[in-house]
């Protein structure tokens, strides 16, 4: 069982910037696909970005061009980068290890 913690979370206004933080309580050099999902209230949970362990990284339409996902295998920790911070981009972000393991989720509120 691998344990997932999100960090970074908080109140920003629009335009504005945050870091996400996934730490993973193993090692995640073996992991094929980290990535982050986010839902907001009355919403579905929808892909923001995966990262594969080859390299290849998948960004939702919404986001792209604003966040970057990024992995430190040496921290068992993935990151996701996020500039020029929209109001829709409020909602609470989960990170998911191999489509199998979930943390509690982290909450972003982004003000207009």
């Amino acid at each position: 069982q691998v344990q997932v913690v999100e960090s970074g979370g908080g109140l920003v206004q629009t335009g504005g910037s945050l870091r996400l933080s996934c730490a993973a309580s193993s090692s995640i050099v073996e992991v094929n696909l980290m990535g982050w999902y986010r839902q907001a209230p009355g919403k579905q949970r929808e892909l923001v970005a995966v990262r594969r362990r080859g390299g290849i990284m998948t960004y939702g339409d919404s986001v792209r061009g604003r966040f970057t996902i990024s992995r430190d295998n040496a921290k068992n920790t993935m990151y996701l980068e996020m500039n020029s911070l929209k109001p829709e981009d409020t909602a609470r972000y989960y990170c998911n290890i191999d489509n199998k393991y979930w943390g509690q989720g982290t909450q972003v509120t982004v003000s207009s």
